[in-house]
């Protein structure tokens, strides 16, 4: 066994016993949860990603959101992030698995230019990019830092502009983040994962996405 792989088995077994560790605080402190093993397999790993079991309680899911983001990555479905650390933070081996590909356009210099020209946020303007590219159409979307990508997305989604397979909707924030994500839950033109509040983050979004590849396998 070469010194990579024993440091990949030592951490699978951290992890492993991390998850053991909050399975059964959840039954001991927390008086067990209502989640289905898709879900529990996504709220626990934000829990573990954060170290906050309020997260039990913040999380929300549409009926059907985890079959739905499983059956689009099994069809290499492109992932639409809100910024770059989504991109980054995601494994590319385990995108590899069924093709899907991360896209984030916030950073893209026609995004930058039109959103000064019309003085909207940039990442208002990289989800429409995206639109116009045709890539949000079956997607996984995943905002965790903008509020104002996610109202634009559900914007497109009400007028017909877009139809994602799922929106993973997780900003973090004291501006319009706790609202945007009220306003995903009640709609039900798309299945969404969705953490109430005003906690979030980029790294939920990725453990989300993480979670649900692993429960497709």
């Amino acid at each position: 066994m070469t010194d990579m792989q024993q440091m990949t088995q030592q951490g699978r077994q951290i992890e492993e016993g991390s998850f053991d560790i909050i399975d059964r605080e959840i039954e001991q402190i927390h008086g067990g949860h209502d989640f289905s093993p898709a879900q529990w397999t996504v709220v626990r790993r934000a829990i573990h990603t954060t170290g906050d079991f309020e997260f039990a309680d913040l999380f929300r899911f549409s009926d059907g959101a985890t079959t739905a983001g499983i059956e689009a990555l099994k069809a290499g479905a492109p992932i639409i992030t809100d910024v770059t650390m989504i991109k980054s933070g995601l494994s590319q081996q385990r995108l590899s698995v069924y093709g899907n590909q991360p896209h984030c356009f916030i950073s893209y210099s026609k995004v930058i230019e039109v959103a000064k020209k019309v003085g909207e946020t940039r990442a208002i303007w990289a989800m429409r990019h995206a639109r116009d590219l045709g890539l949000l159409d079956g997607a996984i979307v995943g905002v965790g830092n903008a509020p104002t990508a996610l109202f634009e997305v559900l914007r497109m989604v009400a007028a017909n502009e877009a139809k994602p397979a799922l929106i993973v909707g997780i900003p973090v924030g004291f501006v319009k983040a706790e609202e945007s994500k009220q306003a995903l839950t009640e709609q039900s033109a798309v299945p969404y994962i969705a953490s109430l509040g005003r906690k979030g983050g980029s790294p939920l979004v990725v453990s989300t996405i993480h979670a649900l590849l692993t429960e497709s396998v």
